[in-house]
């Protein structure tokens, strides 16, 4: 079977890799087409406009991109998907976006008789390498069936959400939430730890041993205790466009979520400091510079 893919940071890339060790066929596309070499060299096969991975008009087309707005373009856009899909075509939408983004493409796509899946997924690029992804799955129940197999040789488990796909973007946003509260909550607690001189790894190895023994507490508390914010695993400026995504679901489900307000205010005062390339774990870097406790280099 060949797939078609856009979209090829760090996630896209090692999903892709995934892919053609699974034995598909994959064409592929990005804007920044250098990016695309990579995956060439494993095989697969480089497309001049996004519309063209498609295998045929009833093909299955994966999306990885960084935001709303570059979906819509891929879908939309000159040479887009829309123009190449048609009845039986499968989209599986891959990034974190808003519900409302994923409600609008579900329905534009249906008109044109395509299927749509949202699959965003829990992970790092590392993650994404060693094919440790948790993937979020919600369609229609035969778009669902047909794209999990692909989804299954990108992860270690495809979590199903049932019909409506805008389940996995709202579960994907509160995932994200959780972890930015968890990176403010890590940076507070070290920073008490470290006023009275216990040391910050310290404090993290305990934490792990007892309340919070989670491997994403572990590598979260390891960057914070080290300062360790470079280079990026997942950027700080999308970690801002999350924040930013949860307040607006927020808004639209009227529940009131301070919380995310206070992160979207910390990664917004990272970003305006030229932080934006960091690793989202950098938002850490603020509640230091609260305490005066600014590490030398950041």
């Amino acid at each position: 079977m060949n797939i078609g893919l856009i979209g090829l940071g760090a996630m896209g890339r090692a999903m892709g890799a995934n892919l053609l060790r699974a034995g598909y066929g994959l064409r592929v596309w990005n804007r920044s087409p250098e990016r695309c070499e990579e995956l060439v060299a494993l095989g697969a096969r480089k497309v001049d406009v996004p519309g063209d991975v498609a295998s045929g008009p009833d093909g299955i087309v994966l999306t990885m991109v960084a935001d709303d707005a570059a979906l819509q373009a891929v879908v939309d856009g000159p040479g887009g998907l829309h123009d190449a899909l048609g009845a039986g075509g499968l989209h599986v939408s891959m990034s974190t976006i808003s519900p409302e983004t994923a409600a609008a493409l579900c329905a534009a796509h249906a008109a044109r008789g395509v299927g749509y899946v949202a699959a965003p997924v829990f992970g790092r690029p590392d993650a994404a390498a060693a094919k440790k992804l948790f993937v979020l799955s919600a369609g229609d129940r035969t778009a669902r069936e047909r794209a999990r197999p692909v989804l299954e040789a990108m992860g270690q488990t495809v979590i199903d959400l049932g019909d409506d796909p805008l389940h996995a973007n709202v579960v994907k946003l509160g995932g994200n939430f959780m972890i930015m509260g968890m990176i403010e909550a890590l940076a507070e607690t070290l920073g008490l730890a470290e006023g009275y001189g216990v040391p910050r790894q310290t404090m993290v190895d305990v934490l792990t041993q007892t309340i919070l023994p989670a491997p994403l507490v572990a590598n979260y508390g390891r960057q914070i205790a080290e300062h360790a914010y470079s280079p990026a695993r997942f950027r700080l400026a999308l970690g801002l466009k999350d924040a930013e995504l949860v307040l607006g679901a927020a808004r639209t489900a009227k529940v009131p979520m301070p919380l995310a307000q206070l992160m979207q205010g910390r990664l917004l005062s990272a970003v305006a400091r030229g932080r934006g390339e960091l690793d989202w774990t950098g938002a850490a870097l603020g509640v230091a510079e609260d305490a005066g406790r600014a590490p030398v280099k950041n």
